[in-house]
């Protein structure tokens, strides 16, 4: 499904619950200006390839545009507008001073030398360098990107402007501005957002067992954890090529260091290994997506035997998929929320970048576990009351402030 379709069809979904006015709610419809891009690149062989790429800037009414570069070959338009939208709503659930943004390349990566890598990088950041800076568009990392892609990010940037501007990027590597506990954050923030859910189901401290869908630095953080935070016992786990199953539990200790190791889950002989797409039909209490959008839809919602779904990855149900886990019962709790570890600690990057700070991992965990939990209880409580359901409360609470910033701002170009 189109990403930017199920944004919209999200939106929809919480109007009902919301008191706006429509010129409002047209406007979050629509990003506020979209960038694009083509980079042509010199490959190592000879030739040049010219790659196509975008930055969308979807509303800014509470502070300047956030969100991460994403470099994957099935990137287009649509899908950066519609995760700039996304970021939108999870910036306000957070409370966050950030508006939305995004930006992709449409390249796989693994078709890439270093050097090319490097071009490309660099190519991107020279491009987008008039419409990114610490106090209009902080980018981050996002799929296929890594700190060091922000390194070469900001040093590109940073030529073009001649002087330092540590806090423009956040995701760096730690010697340049980086923050602790950064790339572990997405997949911490889950944790603390899944311990407070089965904390209001009565299942907290229970023995349940967890499927995750997508290995990679989301996924394996959120097996590693589920284990440690919450003592919980992972049974699947799958990547692009191929899933494992065991119901006696897979340890991060040997799984983390076999992907790390072979690149693959493929071959990993402590478990039943299957077709990655039927990790869903396994019986799990707890199912963790951490790949990509669209993964559970019309198609496959009801083999889904997990009662709990968290969202790591960015729109991995669409609306007819939640429509179906719905009528089964299934909790789902919302990316906008799930995931918001990542932009709240490049929030605390860019805020130790501006003052010249440096944060101990300790105090970033315990500040992430502080906003994450009120932003949980705020959005619940919203739930409990309206009687709707995880995603419409999410969307109620994040349409709502950003609709008052709008307000008082009034409609101007």
């Amino acid at each position: 499904m189109n990403p930017r379709d199920m944004f919209l069809q999200q939106l929809e979904q919480a109007v009902p619950f919301l008191t706006v006015e429509p010129e409002y709610l047209e406007m979050l419809r629509y990003p506020k200006e979209v960038l694009e891009l083509s980079l042509p690149v010199r490959l190592d062989g000879g030739g040049v390839k010219i790659f196509s790429a975008w930055r969308s800037h979807h509303n800014n009414a509470l502070g300047p545009y956030k969100g991460g570069v994403r470099y994957h070959a099935e990137v287009n338009r649509d899908e950066v507008v519609a995760l700039s939208s996304w970021m939108s709503i999870k910036c306000a659930i957070a409370g966050l001073p950030y508006g939305g943004g995004k930006g992709g390349i449409s390249v796989d990566v693994r078709e890439l030398s270093r050097n090319e890598l490097e071009n490309l990088s660099r190519a991107y950041a020279f491009g987008i360098s008039r419409f990114v800076g610490t106090d209009y568009d902080i980018p981050a990392p996002d799929v296929y990107t890594n700190p060091q892609v922000m390194a070469w990010f900001l040093d590109t940037f940073e030529k073009v402007k001649g002087r330092s501007e540590p806090s423009a990027f956040t995701g760096k590597p730690v010697v340049i501005g980086g923050s602790l506990g950064r790339t572990d954050s997405t997949g911490k923030g889950g944790i603390f957002i899944l311990r407070e859910a089965l904390r209001s189901l009565g299942l907290l401290g229970k023995p349940l067992t967890v499927g995750i869908q997508g290995y990679g630095n989301v996924g394996s953080r959120a097996h590693r954890f589920v284990e440690e935070d919450l003592g919980l016992t992972v049974v699947a786990v799958s990547d692009s090529g191929t899933a494992v199953y065991n119901p006696a539990g897979l340890k991060y200790s040997e799984v983390g260091k076999f992907k790390e190791e072979t690149r693959s889950l493929k071959g990993f002989p402590g478990g039943e290994e299957f077709f990655p797409d039927l990790i869903f039909e396994k019986k799990m209490d707890i199912l963790i997506l951490a790949a990509l959008g669209g993964a559970v839809d019309e198609k496959n919602a009801d083999a889904v035997k997990a009662k709990v779904i968290l969202e790591l990855a960015n729109g991995p149900i669409t609306p007819a998929g939640e429509a179906i886990l719905a009528d089964k019962g299934v909790l789902i709790v919302p990316d906008v929320l799930a995931n918001a570890g990542g932009v709240i600690v490049s929030c605390f990057e860019w805020i130790q970048g501006r003052s010249g700070d440096m944060w101990s991992e300790e105090y970033v965990f315990s500040k992430l576990d502080e906003r994450m939990v009120r932003s949980f209880r705020e959005i619940w409580s919203i739930r409990e009351d309206r009687k709707i359901s995880f995603r419409q409360a999410a969307y109620v609470k994040a349409v709502g402030r950003i609709v008052d910033a709008m307000r008082l701002r009034g409609i101007w170009p």
